[in-house]
């Protein structure tokens, strides 16, 4: 592995256990500036005290998000955009390069494919691309690949998420992330399906913190390298709470009772 790359991803994800807790900002130019997203800097600052790994942030929200002082916590700008009122919200176009990263001072970059999509050959020659560029600069890529067409019937259906895993495998990114399929087992096929490390994503606000603290630990305990969550973090009453409860069933195999008596605890 190119040596900048091997630092760049020892930065977003954690060197003892091989895992990571990804939290992405990039909400804004899909949904706007939804609650958790209008004071960037405090927020950044609360998932940095927690102990994130990585945020994801679009290019031009980096300066808004930059603190000088504090913890510090890794950037993975992200490349790719759509918005909730086009009449395509699924067709994902490239906004940014990788160079744009670089200059940033990013640790990764990452990508947004739906499979499935009418546009899904645009979306797939695009990672493609970025894949290939980021290489040649020692860049890891996360791919986000979710499946979204007409001729989806379920997007958690294990052979479904299982495609997706594999496109970002076959592709050359270096993380994938993709839908948690609702179960250990077939969580577990996923993973051993895919020879680069697995995170979850989030889904739609969740109604409690059990069914995050559920779902991140299975995941975990079917193989997956982490999480990348979002809205179920950066919208929690208190996401510096539910990060370090993340940081110990991610990172130190915390069971599940112990984590929410923790959470409740406070």
């Amino acid at each position: 592995m190119h040596l900048g790359k091997a630092i760049r991803l020892e930065r977003i994800f954690n060197r003892n256990t091989g895992r990571t807790i990804i939290v992405p900002l990039d909400h804004g130019v899909t949904v706007g500036p939804i609650y958790g997203l209008v004071d960037l800097r405090a927020t950044v600052g609360k998932i940095a005290e927690g102990g994130a790994n990585a945020v994801v942030m679009h290019k031009g929200l980096a300066r808004c998000g930059h603190r000088g002082e504090g913890s510090d916590v890794g950037l993975i700008v992200h490349l790719s955009a759509s918005t909730s009122i086009s009449p395509y919200p699924n067709a994902k176009t490239l906004v940014a390069t990788v160079e744009d990263a670089i200059k940033l001072g990013a640790d990764a970059v990452s990508v947004h494919v739906n499979l499935g999509d009418e546009t899904e050959r645009d979306m797939l020659r695009d990672m493609g691309a970025v894949a290939s560029r980021a290489n040649e600069w020692g860049m890891p890529l996360l791919a986000m690949v979710y499946a979204r067409g007409p001729k989806v019937k379920d997007e958690f259906d294990m052979d479904v998420v299982s495609h997706c895993a594999r496109v970002g495998e076959e592709l050359g990114a270096d993380v994938v992330k993709v839908p948690y399929t609702g179960e250990m087992d077939s969580f577990s096929k996923v993973v051993e399906s895919c020879c680069i490390p697995v995170v979850i994503a989030g889904g739609p606000k969740l109604e409690n913190g059990l069914d995050l603290i559920q779902m991140v630990h299975d995941a975990i305990a079917a193989g997956g390298a982490g999480l990348s969550i979002g809205r179920n973090i950066f919208q929690h009453d208190n996401p510096s709470l539910i990060i370090r409860t993340l940081n110990e069933v991610v990172h130190n195999d915390m069971e599940i009772d112990e984590a929410m008596e923790m959470l409740e605890k406070g």
